[in-house]
């Protein structure tokens, strides 16, 4: 009976990521928004950040308001996930308004290549075949994605390439310093809401507080729930998910699982909202990091 109870909750845990990746891919459609309505990138990451500090606050008070206190020798911790989460968040950023959001989320899924080499050296986690197969399969889904193969490359801007690249670094980045701080007895709330607020006092100075105004006197109502829906949906809930799921799962697999997830997510929400249509190479490419998601699934279920 207990083995079975321990079977469902490890499913339920392998599954947090992969809901952490379907929001992650909705986040194209927040940004693009925003942007178009004259929101600059840092002011945008400004309130990406912000809102979410009282969502969080509003988490630590339901748990445990313990969660809130923090000692001088985590803060050293606190600025790498800190550094990683405005890395990640400025350079996606960036290649989700120079290229579709598709390729965009497949070049993010880049990272479970850097994240496995990184978990072995500093984690000693173990390198699986199941593992290997996945990252072989992700590196020939983001080729494909791209359609360098077919030359359909002229849409397709270096600074949205090293965009999406760079953005898999960061969030490496932030999946090993959130580990090391999960193992240092910080709880996944605490590494986020410091994480968030650091970032916030840094944005301060970068940030147009007339552009905010603007955008939300254009229609009060709609578009303060546009911004907390950005905040929350795109960025709050799916780093709680991903940062809890390593917890209890490796972070290679954690990360292989939500990069599996996102460029299907991306896709979809491109398709809807902004007509973009793959080719049959470049959904085949998708498709991979599914293949390579039901790989890994299936190995640690």
């Amino acid at each position: 009976m207990q083995t079975k109870q321990n079977k469902i909750s490890k499913k339920i845990y392998l599954s947090l990521p992969i809901i952490a990746g379907i929001l992650y891919g909705s986040s194209g459609i927040f940004v693009r928004t925003l942007t178009q309505n004259g929101i600059n990138a840092t002011t945008l990451l400004f309130l990406r950040f912000s809102i979410a500090i009282p969502v969080m606050v509003i988490a630590i008070l339901a748990t445990d308001k313990k969660h809130l206190k923090i000692k001088l020798s985590d803060i050293k911790l606190l600025i790498i996930t800190a550094m990683g989460i405005i890395g990640l968040n400025v350079l996606y950023n960036i290649a989700m308004n120079t290229i579709s959001l598709s390729i965009a989320a497949v070049l993010l899924s880049s990272d479970p290549v850097f994240v496995l080499i990184i978990a072995y050296l500093i984690f000693k986690e173990k390198i699986t075949k199941s593992k290997v197969l996945s990252i072989i399969l992700v590196i020939i889904g983001c080729i494909l994605t791209t359609g360098l193969i077919e030359g359909n490359a002229s849409n397709i801007t270096g600074i949205g390439i090293i965009g999406g690249i760079g953005a898999a670094i960061f969030w490496v980045i932030y999946m090993m310093g959130s580990k090391k701080a999960l193992e240092n007895g910080l709880h996944t709330y605490t590494i986020l809401l410091y994480s968030i607020l650091i970032n916030t006092i840094i944005l301060i100075p970068f940030t147009s507080f007339n552009q905010i105004t603007t955008f939300v006197n254009a229609d009060m109502l709609g578009n303060t729930i546009f911004l907390i829906l950005h905040s929350t949906l795109s960025f709050a809930i799916p780093y709680i998910l991903l940062t809890v799921s390593i917890k209890y799962i490796d972070s290679g697999s954690a990360s292989i699982f939500a990069s599996g997830a996102e460029p299907l997510a991306a896709l979809i929400f491109g398709m809807l909202f902004y007509s973009e249509i793959p080719t049959i190479l470049m959904f085949t490419g998708i498709i991979l990091t599914i293949i390579a998601l039901a790989i890994l699934s299936k190995s640690e279920s």
